[in-house]
């Protein structure tokens, strides 16, 4: 198994300053459960719990979606569990991912996809 997860969550939680047992305490679980967690010795906790993790330490955006990919990593590859609801529930979303990966996109591919939403977000800010 994959511990990049454990690794991570260890490392968010020490440069915070919390103790395993306040955090496992916070999340509702015995302190065994997390170390096991934080040494790879268990799969990440599901995304209630993945959440629960990233408000308790005060994760940036960009370092809470880390932390999923590195959950669905940890199970074999799996799609990150904050964004599988998602993609199930959006047809097309389906429909662009399966043709990306039949014309095999690559990198270049999805960043202008990622700059044309980006742009988009910001015609929504304003």
């Amino acid at each position: 198994m994959n511990n990049q997860f454990g690794e991570y969550v260890k490392t968010k939680r020490l440069e915070k300053k919390i103790s395993l047992r306040k955090l496992a305490e916070y999340l509702d679980i015995v302190p065994a459960y997390m170390s096991d967690i934080e040494k790879g010795r268990r799969y990440p906790p599901d995304k209630e719990k993945i959440y629960k993790i990233a408000k308790i330490l005060l994760l940036s955006k960009e370092e809470q979606n880390r932390m999923f990919d590195l959950a669905a990593i940890a199970k074999e590859n799996t799609v990150s569990p904050d964004i599988s609801d998602y993609v199930m529930e959006i047809d097309n979303l389906r429909v662009a991912l399966r043709k990306a990966r039949d014309i095999e996109a690559g990198e270049s591919d999805w960043q202008k996809i990622i700059d044309m939403l980006e742009a988009e977000e910001k015609r929504k800010e304003k």
